[in-house]
């Protein structure tokens, strides 16, 4: 019995490689503002890490799975044509954003900056330093993210505490928010940009944190409201450390750049080698839940 053959859009030759190792599928290279493939018309997956447009949908008429390889769905959701299953790369990129966490919270806490600054001057001081250890840490998002993250926080010996939309076994319920921020040093963004998430850190939400705390955001800059933040840091009362930024990229001139107990990175969390064989291990694991008749395990549901 001959095996249906699927036709699967990627935009590289590395996604060539990558899907020719799944029996049935037939990869075709599909890139955002070139000639469209004859074989666009008959595809029925999509692989991307571009956002939506326009003119997608009447390129590809018969598409049913549109696999991402990035972890946030929020360019896509509501984008969707009825019918197309949306599915996300989480998993793919996780360890590399825990692991940007570890990093800016070990710089700050152990005085890395300053020390740089010292290098360059060519100023020798020896000082003693803030450490990791035993530090409370909220990671605020309970998925494969968070769980990246509680894991190496805790080789430092942090407490951490985890934080999820619904409270659940070993989870807290986002409605705990207003109790837990004002016991915990450390508060870790780690989730997805949704209607329910936007401006989810407004001036309420940094007057909880006690004094001297961290804010991290490592997930989409407009969970955080921007104003607020700089407020707060403007009076040194609160530290932070941003990966994302609400607008971005950050124009020249905004207060983010100057704000004092800041420091920032210009999204660059994931991007780290290697990246592009993890998501498409994802996207892999993913296509052949599809094509065995099984929902994608990553699979975006309404709102996201």
């Amino acid at each position: 019995m001959a095996i249906m053959t699927v036709t699967v859009l990627v935009p590289d030759e590395e996604g060539v490689t990558a899907l020719s190792e799944i029996e049935g599928v037939r990869p075709v290279v599909y890139r955002r503002g070139e000639p469209v493939p004859a074989e666009a018309a008959q595809a029925e997956v999509l692989v991307t890490g571009d956002q939506p447009s326009e003119e997608l949908w009447r390129e590809l008429p018969n598409v049913k799975l549109v696999q991402l390889l990035v972890a946030g769905a929020e360019d896509w959701v509501g984008k969707v044509p009825d019918g197309v299953l949306l599915s996300t790369c989480r998993g793919a990129h996780g360890g590399s954003s825990a692991e940007w966490v570890v990093a800016v919270l070990l710089t700050i806490y152990r005085g890395l900056g300053g020390f740089a600054d010292h290098h360059r001057r060519k100023h020798w001081e020896r000082r003693i330093t803030d450490t990791l250890q035993g530090k409370k840490a909220l990671i605020i998002g309970a998925g494969d993210l968070g769980r990246h993250l509680r894991r190496r926080l805790e080789t430092f010996d942090v407490r951490c505490t985890m934080v999820g939309v619904t409270a659940r076994e070993g989870v807290h319920g986002g409605d705990e928010l207003p109790v837990l921020l004002p016991e915990h040093d450390i508060a870790v963004l780690m989730v997805p940009l949704t209607q329910h998430t936007r401006g989810m850190v407004d001036a309420e939400f940094l007057a909880a944190m006690p004094d001297d705390a961290i804010l991290v955001n490592v997930s989409r800059g407009p969970v955080v409201v921007t104003d607020a933040l700089v407020a707060e840091l403007a009076s040194g009362r609160l530290r932070a450390a941003l990966d994302v930024t609400d607008p971005e990229p950050l124009p020249s001139g905004h207060p983010l750049w100057d704000v004092p107990g800041l420091l920032l990175t210009p999204h660059v969390a994931g991007a780290v080698s290697g990246r592009r064989q993890r998501a498409y291990a994802v996207a892999v694991r993913e296509l052949s839940h599809y094509l065995s008749g099984e929902l994608p395990q990553n699979l975006v549901h309404g709102e996201y």
